[in-house]
């Protein structure tokens, strides 16, 4: 496996960053995952986007301009010699001292790492998955803007801890509010009444770039979409409900608390969306060879 390091490209057991980087100490930076089929890279532009936005958030400058970035995230994949796989794209606030102040980190860290992955076994996505509520919540909006991707993720990893104890496949994260915001590392939608529901960014939940497609898929097959409120009664009563992420994809939630939702099995609606999903990632992309 060849990684990219600031300019550079090392094998594996070589590829290192300081201990006294920032992204280490503190969790202090930003980061996309971005899926290629085929030896097509998905929705780059939207997630290149994305990783700009988050870092300007937190006052952080990337220290290459997109096209380099562009260039260097497809060399990356052409040197791994992939058509399939995920992307880690991150860039860190880099080597500073050990206080908090980002004053004393100089030059920001990229580092792009290419490989396969396999979020949920081939059989969540026949069966689907069974979620549980978590009681760690997801992080306010006066904290830190859910927007941003960042590297501290121990609000989400906490969930999915208890999520992995009860044995689910997913944690489902309310707000300080109760609302329903998002799964621990996926979004949520709920079809009710023929409508695809979903909760707004307001609720907590992540601008998610296979959120969006889902949403433009939905547009295109002619069923209404609501990005509104929601709850746990919201779930437990829906006809179907799915998750969307880019290492997920599209997939069925089944369950929710132990308590089946619908029928407890993946629905008609979801099913057509995961079809189309699957077009859509064999004939769009950036052409990575």
């Amino acid at each position: 496996m060849q990684i990219y390091i600031d300019g550079d490209f090392y094998p594996e057991s070589e590829a290192k960053v300081s201990v006294f980087d920032h992204g280490l100490l503190y969790g202090d930076g930003v980061f996309e995952g971005i899926r290629f089929y085929k030896g097509r890279v998905f929705r780059l532009e939207e997630h290149i986007s994305r990783l700009y936005k988050s870092a300007s958030a937190i006052h952080l400058k990337i220290p290459l301009e997109r096209k380099t970035l562009t260039a260097a995230l497809l060399e990356t994949i052409r040197r791994n010699e992939l058509r399939d796989g995920y992307i880690r794209l991150v860039v860190t606030r880099g080597k500073g001292n050990l206080g908090l102040s980002p004053e004393h980190c100089p030059k920001p860290t990229v580092i792009i790492i290419a490989a396969k992955i396999t979020l949920y076994p081939e059989e969540s996505y026949q069966k689907g998955l069974k979620v549980v509520t978590c009681a760690t919540r997801r992080i306010a909006h006066g904290a830190l803007s859910p927007m941003v991707k960042s590297l501290n993720y121990l609000n989400n990893i906490m969930a999915k801890i208890e999520a992995t104890h009860a044995g689910a496949g997913e944690g489902l994260m309310l707000n300080e509010q109760g609302l329903v915001s998002e799964c621990t590392g996926d979004n949520i939608f709920i079809v009710s009444e023929g409508i695809i529901r979903t909760p707004p960014i307001s609720s907590g939940a992540l601008a998610g770039v296979t959120r969006a497609v889902a949403i433009q898929i939905a547009d295109e097959l002619g069923i209404e979409v609501s990005e509104s409120e929601m709850t746990r009664y919201d779930i437990y009563t829906a006809e179907e409900c799915f998750l969307t992420g880019t290492a997920a994809e599209i997939i069925p939630a089944v369950e929710l608390d132990r308590r089946p939702i619908g029928d407890g099995k993946p629905g008609p609606v979801t099913r057509r969306l995961m079809e189309r999903f699957h077009e859509l990632t064999e004939s769009e992309g950036t052409t990575i060879f």
